[in-house]
C-alpha cells in the first residue's frame, strides 16, 4: 500500500541506505524475534554485526566511527525497524540518544574512549532517568552523587531502563545538590561492571518483549571525578536539549508502525472471507482503512516536516511535543481499528496485527507521558 503523497526529505543516497537497512533487518532480525520476546533480550551479537555493517551512531563523525551522516539515516531506520514491528534491538537508545550526549557534552577523552565501541557494538549504551518514584518529572529524583576526594560516590536506582539488561555504560542522571533543585542535576558515565553496580531482570512488560527493559541499582558506585559529564548541575538543561529529537523518534516510529499496521490489514481483509465475500468489500471495512489511511498519510507529513526542521537544527521543543502526542495516540487507534478487522485473529499473539498493538501502547508512556506534552503545548498558548 503506498501513501498518495509522494514524500521528497529522502535523497537517493538516503534510499539506497534504506535498501541495506531493509535487507538487515529482514535477514538478521525478523527470523530471530520469536525467540528474543521469549527471553526478554536481544543477543549481544547482533550489536556486533549491525556495527560491522555500519547501522550503529551513524550520525557520529568519521573520526569515532560513524558516518557523520544527518539525522534522516536515523530516521531510516528506525522506519524499517517499525517495518518488522521490532521493538528490540534498542539501537535508537543506543545510537541517537546516548552517542549525541556523550558527542555534544563529553570530554575528547570521554568521545575517544566510548564512541568508536559503540559505533561497532562493542559497547551497549542506555540511559538512566526514571526513578520507581520519579518518572516524568526529573526534578523528584533521588539519586544522588557524592565528591569525594577525585571521585564521585553514587546511590540509588533507576527503572524502565531500554538496554538496561545488557548495557556496559548509562548515562546517568543524578543529584549533585539535592538543595539547587534542577541546578543540582548532574550527568555521569558509569560503566556497568563497576563495584556496587547491579541489574535487574528485564522487567516483563505487556508488550515489546524482545526489547530489554531492566532495573538498575548503584550501591556506593565509585566513579572518577573524570566521568562527570559537561557540567557540574548542567544536567538539566542537557537533557531538555535532546529530549525534542528523542521525541520526535518515537512519533516516527509510531507513524511507520501504522502504515505496516494498515499494510498487515488491507492484505487481511482481502483474503478473509465472511457472509460470501471479503472482509474489505463490507463498505465499513472500506471506510474504516481509508479514515486510517488518510490520518496515518497527514501526521506522515508533518513528521517529515520535523524531520526538515531537525536537519536545520530547528526542530523546538513545541513542535516535537505536538508530533509525539498525535503521533503515538494516533498509531494506538489506528491498531485498535486493524485488530477489529482482524477480528479474533487480531487477539492472537501468533498474528503480528496482536503484537503490535500491544507494543505500541507504551508509545504513550515514555519519553514524556502524553499528558506531559499536552502541558508543554499548552504553556506556549
Amino acid at each position: 500500500m503506498s501513501m498518495p503523497i509522494q514524500r521528497t526529505i529522502f535523497s537517493e543516497e538516503h534510499e539506497l541506505f534504506r535498501s541495506s537497512v531493509r535487507r538487515f533487518m529482514e535477514e538478521e532480525i525478523a527470523p530471530h524475534m520469536d525467540r528474543w520476546r521469549q527471553q526478554g533480550y536481544v543477543d549481544r551479537e547482533l550489536w556486533r554485526r549491525a556495527g560491522e555493517t555500519g547501522l550503529l551512531c551513524v550520525t557520529m563523525p568519521e573520526e569515532y566511527g560513524g558516518a557523520g551522516a544527518d539525522r534522516k539515516y536515523s530516521a531510516i531506520l528506525i522506519e524499517e525497524q517499525a517495518r518488522i514491528n521490532a521493538a528490540g534491538p534498542g539501537f535508537p537508545m543506543h545510537s541517537d540518544i546516548v552517542a549525541p550526549y556523550i558527542l555534544r557534552f563529553g570530554s575528547p577523552e570521554q568521545k575517544a574512549q566510548w564512541l568508536p565501541k559503540m559505533a561497532r557494538g562493542e559497547a551497549i549504551g542506555s540511559i538512566g532517568m526514571t526513578e520507581p518514584g520519579a518518572g516524568s518529572d526529573l526534578k523528584k529524583i533521588k539519586t544522588t552523587a557524592q565528591r569525594v576526594g577525585d571521585e564521585w560516590v553514587i546511590n540509588g536506582s533507576k527503572i524502565f531502563i531500554t538496554n538496561g539488561f545488557i548495557t556496559d555504560l548509562i548515562v546517568l542522571v543524578a543529584k549533585t545538590d539535592p538543595t539547587l533543585g534542577s541546578k543540582g542535576i548532574s550527568l555521569f558515565l558509569v560503566e556497568a561492571d563497576r563495584a556496587g553496580f547491579s541489574k535487574g531482570q528485564p522487567l516483563n512488560k505487556v508488550g515489546q518483549q524482545a526489547q530489554d527493559t531492566a532495573e538498575i541499582f548503584l550501591s556506593n558506585v565509585r566513579v572518577p571525578a573524570t566521568n562527570l559529564l559537561g557540567q557540574e548541575g548542567k544536567g538539566f538543561g542537557y537533557l531538555m536539549e535532546e529530549l525534542a529529537w528523542e521525541r520526535l523518534m518515537i512519533a516516527i516510529r509510531s507513524v511507520a508502525g501504522a502504515v505496516e499496521a494498515i499494510e498487515q490489514t488491507v492484505a487481511y481483509t482481502k483474503e478473509r472471507q465472511a457472509f460470501g465475500q471479503s472482509v474489505i468489500e463490507f463498505q465499513n471495512s472500506r471506510f474504516k482503512l481509508a479514515e486510517c489511511k488518510t490520518k496515518t498519510q497527514i501526521a506522515r507529513v508533518y513528521v517529515d516536516y520535523c524531520l526538515d526542521l531537525v536537519s536545520r537544527g530547528e526542530l523546538d521543543p513545541e513542535a516535537a511535543a505536538m508530533a509525539k502526542w498525535w503521533c503515538t495516540e494516533l498509531q494506538n487507534r489506528v491498531l485498535d481499528e486493524c485488530v477489529q478487522l482482524h477480528g479474533g485473529y487480531g487477539y492472537i499473539l501468533d498474528y503480528p496485527i496482536a503484537r503490535a498493538w500491544t507494543d505500541a501502547r507504551a508509545q504513550m508512556i515514555y519519553g514524556g507521558t502524553n499528558e506531559i506534552m499536552k502541558e508543554i503545548i499548552g504553556r506556549k498558548l
